[in-house]
């Protein structure tokens, strides 16, 4: 089911000025920036070996990212693991009576089909299941 991590995604205030950080002083190289609108977010990805860094700078101050900011600070705010098929994923995990906040996927950054598993059934760590077009 679960293949590798895709990413490690980081909650962030200023995008740039945390960019900067990772590319100047760790010397690691920015891959694309995109914006996604549903999700009221703009993302920086940065390779490292087989796994990407997402930075993730709120849109919006009622966003996602900005309540995280808000309650928990900056830091690291998911998990991302590639899954071939995200719907057998999330079927499987409903089979087994694991709370998720999306039992359907929805699209994310680099047109990724999404779902998250709450991080109350993952003691406190959120968990973004994607599945990637081929």
């Amino acid at each position: 089911m679960l293949n590798k991590i895709s990413h490690l995604g980081i909650a962030v205030k200023d995008l740039e000025s945390v960019l900067s950080f990772y590319t100047e002083s760790l010397g690691l190289v920015c891959q694309g920036r995109e914006e996604v609108p549903s999700q009221k977010v703009k993302v920086a990805f940065l390779p490292l070996g087989e796994t990407n860094i997402e930075l993730l700078e709120s849109t919006e101050p009622d966003g996602p990212i900005a309540k995280f900011i808000e309650n928990r600070g900056e830091g690291i705010h998911h998990i991302a693991i590639e899954v071939d098929d995200i719907e057998a994923a999330l079927a499987e995990l409903k089979a087994k009576g694991v709370r998720l906040i999306d039992e359907v996927p929805r699209i994310g950054a680099h047109d990724a089909r999404i779902a998250f598993i709450h991080p109350k059934a993952s003691h406190g760590v959120l968990i973004e299941l994607c599945q990637y077009a081929k």
